[in-house]
Parts: C-alpha cells; sequence; structure tokens
C-alpha cells in the first residue's frame, strides 16, 4: 500500500523545473512539496525529462551543463520510478489511451494513477480532463 502522501508526477510539471518560461505557482508548489512527500512516475518519465532537456539544448533553450545540474536536481529529490508500467502497456495502458483520446505516454500517469490510488500532479489540460473523468484527483500541493 503507498503511503498517503504520494502522488503520480507528469513530466509537464518536471520539466517547469528546468525551463523558466514554463514555471508557474503550481509547479513550483509541486516541486516544494517534495520536501515531504515522494512522487511516483511511469517508467517512461526518466526517457521523457531527458529528451525534453536533450530538445531544449538543440533549441538553444538551455545548455548542456544547465542539463547536468538539472539532473542532479532530479536524482536529489524523493521520486520513485514504478516498474509495472511496461507490463501493463498493451492491456490498461492502451485502454486508457483509446477511452480518453489521449497518447499512450499519457495514459501510463493516468494508468499509474488509477493503480495506486494516487492523486495526478499534471499541467496537461487533456491529460487532466481524463484524469477527472476517470476519478482521479489532481494533485494540490499544500
Amino acid at each position: 500500500m503507498p503511503i498517503q502522501d504520494d502522488f503520480v508526477l507528469d513530466c509537464s510539471v518536471t520539466m517547469a523545473w528546468c525551463f523558466d518560461d514554463e514555471a508557474t505557482p503550481y509547479t513550483d508548489g509541486v516541486r516544494d512539496s517534495l520536501a515531504a512527500k515522494r512522487a511516483v512516475v511511469p517508467s517512461i518519465w526518466p526517457l521523457e525529462a531527458a529528451n525534453a532537456t536533450i530538445m531544449g539544448e538543440r533549441r538553444k533553450r538551455l545548455d548542456e551543463a544547465r542539463s547536468q545540474r538539472f539532473f542532479v536536481l532530479l536524482a536529489a529529490l524523493p521520486i520513485v520510478v514504478d516498474d509495472e508500467t511496461s507490463s501493463r502497456a498493451f492491456s490498461d495502458i492502451i485502454h486508457l489511451a483509446r477511452t480518453h483520446q489521449l497518447s499512450a505516454y499519457d495514459a501510463a500517469y493516468l494508468e499509474l494513477a488509477i493503480r495506486r490510488g494516487l492523486p495526478l500532479a499534471c499541467n496537461d489540460g487533456k491529460l487532466k480532463t481524463a484524469a477527472l473523468a476517470a476519478g482521479v484527483p489532481l494533485y494540490a500541493p499544500a
């Protein structure tokens, strides 16, 4: 059974910690809540974060040194990677993607929140709508 304070962390929130122009009071609040809480992410999350930073480098939004500092920050945070995501890709995740018109990537976050009974910290409007339709509460940092 998960710790009650856990929440599922979407990569859209994570990347706002890297790119200053994407930061909001909400994303800052989610990051700050990790001082006392733990986030859970699907196994695709590290690849999504790595891809977003490399694309940011190519678009000159950040340099390699800043990417490395960001990875050090992420490694220091209490973020747990779920090990069941890939085994659910062709069943629960694809079903949720079809039902809610989501990408398989976004459906992985929704599936994890449903399976673990956790709220979802998310910036993506379509994923938020799907979460609410599926009965998943949205995470609200204190």
